[in-house]
């Protein structure tokens, strides 16, 4: 189900066959990860209200008749804080989009603000540019997106304009048939059921990091984040596989700590529960989870300690 790196030799026949690097930008909390997980057909890139909550690049993997979709989500553009892990982030959004195929320019359908803008100015020019205006379902008088898209036009040379919603299974579909023609004729990179090239330890900090933020919602900073202590595979009786799992949740304050705990541990008992089911189903094995709470103050503004934490 997950991938390995990639593969160094090609599929026997690769006749006709088309693949390509596709990257998913925009500002914080567009829709960018719910729309990976609909391209590729199964949650493999956390989501929540909560603005930044993706923060690695993260390769889905869809293939379909001919042509193998190989898409980069990425950390929304963050330009309002200035410490060591937005500056990781937007290195990671800077290093997604020099190097693809395609990149799919992800806006709140109706809307362009600064922040938009700011990620619009990244785009170096000769990668084609699709212009996703999301969120098409919360716009309720349509006759104003066409003036809209008219302005958006004279904003950058995009390459066609895709009003949709990520939620809409016809929406996706058509996006698949208008992303494959941008895609180079070329074996395919990985092998056709593969989904990710992230690891399941990767995946499973993720699940927890998305609990964290859901059941903390506002109360918590985004600089919260967790670490993975160990991850073991061994034989399980009822599954055949049965995972063992210790992560670290890492705050910044004392008050943070109390308040990812809860009430006599209601709260940390219930983003581990809530994570083991998650992870159970997306990994098809018994999981055991235990978590911990850690105080690390400063640790976002510490560059050493960003990239121990995993932060490119």
């Amino acid at each position: 189900m997950l991938a390995a790196a990639k593969p160094a030799s090609a599929p026997v026949d690769a006749t006709g066959q088309r693949c390509g690097l596709i990257a998913i930008v925009g500002k914080p909390n567009v829709g960018k990860s719910t729309l990976l997980n609909a391209l590729v057909g199964q949650k493999i890139s956390i989501t929540s209200r909560k603005a930044q909550t993706t923060r690695h690049r993260i390769t889905g993997i869809r293939t379909t008749e001919q042509t193998q979709f190989v898409f980069v989500d990425t950390p929304g553009f963050q330009t309002k804080h200035s410490t060591a892990l937005n500056k990781s982030l937007n290195k990671t959004v800077m290093g997604a989009i020099g190097d693809v195929d395609l990149i799919l320019f992800v806006v709140e359908a109706g809307n362009f603000t600064l922040a938009d803008a700011k990620v619009l100015s990244l785009f170096k020019p000769g990668i084609p540019t699709l212009l996703i205006a999301n969120k098409l379902d919360m716009v309720h008088r349509r006759a104003e997106i066409a003036p809209w898209l008219k302005s958006m036009q004279e904003r950058h040379p995009f390459a066609e304009f895709v009003p949709m919603s990520a939620k809409n299974k016809g929406d996706i579909e058509r996006l698949f048939g208008i992303c494959a023609k941008y895609l180079p004729e070329q074996p395919w990179w990985y092998a056709e059921d593969e989904l990710t090239d992230r690891s399941e330890k990767f995946l499973a900090s993720e699940t927890v990091r998305e609990k964290l933020f859901r059941f903390t919602g506002d109360e918590l900073p985004y600089t919260s984040t967790v670490v993975i202590d160990k991850f073991e595979e061994e034989k399980g009786k009822t599954k055949s596989r049965m995972i063992r799992i210790a992560a670290t949740i890492v705050v910044e304050r004392d008050g943070h700590k109390a308040m990812v705990i809860g009430e006599k541990g209601e709260r940390l008992k219930r983003i581990g529960t809530e994570a083991r089911q998650e992870l159970e189903k997306l990994m098809d094995a018994k999981v055991f989870i235990e978590i911990w709470v850690k105080v690390r103050s400063g640790w976002a503004d510490d560059e050493a300690r960003v990239r121990s934490f995993g932060y490119e």
